[in-house]
């Protein structure tokens, strides 16, 4: 089932259960889903639509520290609410020791040596972890052992 038939049938659940921020959620969720999909003008991957939850969760946790920082905790709350919808929809994320052996192994499997192949090797780790962990966690990891 595609995540846009998932987000379809939670929507129908939200709106009969009367969890008005969870249906919000969702017809976001849902509504960048179909954006992308209409600019593609095909059906969208499972690859596309982790690429595309993973950006809108990453939306979500730069506008959490922002309130954070700024003390708005009522929008605080909200966001974390939405988050942890979103977070349904994602694969479970790496923890940072899974993360450091999957960045161990494809530092060997690229034979990177110094800062300067860490494009080579981004590019080749990130098909990898793609949904299950942040993008910069995983550059500060690479970073880290290439500078061993």
């Amino acid at each position: 089932m595609s995540k846009l038939d998932q987000l379809n049938q939670d929507m129908k659940t939200a709106m009969k259960q009367k969890d008005k921020e969870t249906l919000s959620t969702v017809r976001m969720l849902k509504s960048a889903l179909q954006t992308e999909q209409i600019n593609k003008g095909e059906e969208l991957s499972e690859e596309e639509e982790l690429t595309i939850l993973a950006r809108e969760k990453k939306q979500r946790l730069e506008s959490l520290n922002e309130f954070k920082a700024a003390g708005r905790d009522d929008l605080v709350l909200k966001l974390e609410k939405e988050l942890s919808v979103v977070d349904n929809y994602l694969p479970e994320q790496l923890s940072e020791d899974e993360v450091r052996t999957i960045v161990q192994e494809t530092i060997a499997q690229t034979q990177a040596s110094s800062m300067q192949d860490m494009g080579k090797v981004m590019g080749a780790l990130m098909p990898k972890v793609k949904g299950k962990a942040d993008g910069s966690l995983v550059s500060s990891i690479v970073k880290e052992e290439l500078n061993k």
